[in-house]
Formats: C-alpha cells, structure tokens, sequence
C-alpha cells in the first residue's frame, strides 16, 4: 500500500505527509530527501549548480527510489513528475494518489520566504500558468482530490483517511 501525495509546491504535501505518516505509523518519504539521496545533493543546490533539466531528472530518479521502499509507505512526490505522459500512468499505477488542489493564492502564500524553493516559485503568474497547465495532469492521475484551500493539514489528514482504507492487502 502506497499513498502518493501530489500537487504544486505549497499544496502541503510534506506537512500533510508527515502528519499523516503520523497518524498511521508508515513512513514518509519526501521529494526533497529522496533527491537528496540519489543526488547526493539538496534539490536546491542542484538546480543551482546544473539547472532545472538535472533537477527534473533527480526528482524522476527519486519516484524510482520511492518504489524500492518498503509498503506501506507515503510518499510526496514532485508536482513535475505529472508533465511525463508515462510517468503519469506508473504514478497511478503505483498506489492510491491523492492531489492536494490548491489555487494560485494559497500556493502564493505558502511559498513564504522561498527558502529552500526555486526562485519562480514565488512569482505569481509563473504559479498561475503553471496550476493552470498542470491541473489536467493532476486530474488525470488522481484517486482523490482535496480542496486544500480553505482546510488546515489535519484536516486534510483526516479527508484522507476517511477515503483510503489503510490495509496493506491487494484490492
């Protein structure tokens, strides 16, 4: 059993993964450390060094990792990783995803300082272009969709909970 928690940066995937890895006792995986740990690197360290194109690789290298894991397992993945048609499918393929949907002001406002963030990620037509873009994909993937917008993490901790049944059986 795998629960994948996906979205733009600022859906709350790392707050609501650990809280939820909380509640339940499995592990969270975290984009940012499984990129650190194929890379050898931070995420961002190596887009400063080698660019968005080696980021994007590290981060498809780190759903890779993701899959090695043991279940049950949460994992965060990178909002990216939806652009890649047959990433798309091995996403869905590979646990019960769940998009936390934010819109544009509240991923504004959840990039805060931008520590730790690529720069674009604070820019607000790059957030709106980009939700916009990737929306579909998002879609597309997803089990489960939260509004995230107008909830706190628990909240969306217990949403999830509500909708998956937390066995580690097939079907």
């Amino acid at each position: 059993m795998r629960i994948l928690l996906i979205g733009l940066m600022g859906s709350g995937k790392s707050t609501v993964g650990r809280r939820l890895a909380a509640r339940t006792g499995w592990p969270y995986l975290d984009n940012d450390q499984l990129v650190a740990e194929v890379s050898g690197r931070p995420a961002p360290t190596l887009i400063a060094d080698e660019g968005e194109d080696a980021l994007h690789a590290m981060e498809v290298a780190a759903f890779e990792l993701a899959l090695t894991k043991p279940t049950p397992v949460i994992v965060g993945l990178a909002g990216s990783l939806v652009t890649d048609e047959a990433l798309r499918a091995r996403i869905q393929d590979a646990g019960t995803v769940v998009w936390l949907r934010a819109g544009p002001a509240t991923l504004l406002r959840r990039a805060g300082s931008g520590r730790g963030r690529r720069p674009e990620a604070l820019a607000a037509d790059w957030i709106k272009r980009t939700a916009a873009e990737r929306s579909p994909m998002f879609e597309e993937v997803a089990h489960l969709v939260i509004d995230v917008d107008r909830i706190e993490p628990n909240q969306v901790v217990q949403r999830i909970l509500a909708a998956i049944p937390l066995t580690d059986e097939p079907g």
